[in-house]
């Protein structure tokens, strides 16, 4: 019996487009995440791992999708293939399976060695960016969630007594967030 051809789609922002990633590749299902790289929370990729069974294949646009970083590739990789689930990455044209040669460890290695590379380059010249913005007085940084209007009923309430961890929830903000607008201009 052949097994599922299971989609794994990664964006970093809810605003990004999830679907070119498996553009024209045929799928039984998808299990898409909306998060950063970098975060240890993926619960679909959870979902699909706990999923998967011995025979189907995981079908992933590219390397950075699937891993934080290369130790993290490598273990997702293991894990699945020891269990009888291949792995094929689109973009990098590499399958991996639990009968992988020598050859292929090497690729996965040097491969998720490039991904973690780039993106390290792609912060290293984001931050460049940054800083020159800040000399030239250009940067503004991140767009304000609220309002001044918000700000101000949101310093009226916390002034009223009313709980912050219940501001915060009604405003759609982080606790941390609301003790940085009432730090800001205090």
């Amino acid at each position: 019996m052949n097994g599922q051809r299971i989609g794994y789609v990664r964006v970093s922002t809810l605003d990004q487009n999830a679907d070119r990633q498996l553009e024209q590749v045929t799928v039984d299902r998808v299990f898409t995440d909306k998060a950063s790289g970098k975060d240890t929370h993926r619960p679909e990729l959870e979902r699909l791992v706990a999923f998967v069974r011995e025979g189907d294949t995981v079908v992933v646009h590219s390397m950075d999708r699937l891993a934080r970083n290369l130790d993290d590739l490598r273990r997702l990789v293991h894990s699945l293939t020891q269990r009888g689930v291949g792995i094929e990455f689109v973009k990098e044209n590499l399958t991996f399976t639990a009968e992988a040669s020598p050859m292929a460890n090497l690729m996965l290695s040097v491969m998720g060695a490039f991904a973690e590379f780039e993106r390290a380059l792609i912060r290293e010249r984001q931050l460049e960016g940054i800083a020159l913005a800040k000399q030239r007085g250009k940067y503004r940084g991140r767009k304000k969630i609220l309002s001044p209007d918000k700000i101000a009923e949101l310093r009226q309430r916390v002034a009223n007594g009313e709980q912050k961890a219940k501001l915060a929830r009604d405003l759609g903000i982080s606790r941390e967030t609301l003790y940085q607008y009432l730090r800001v201009d205090a």
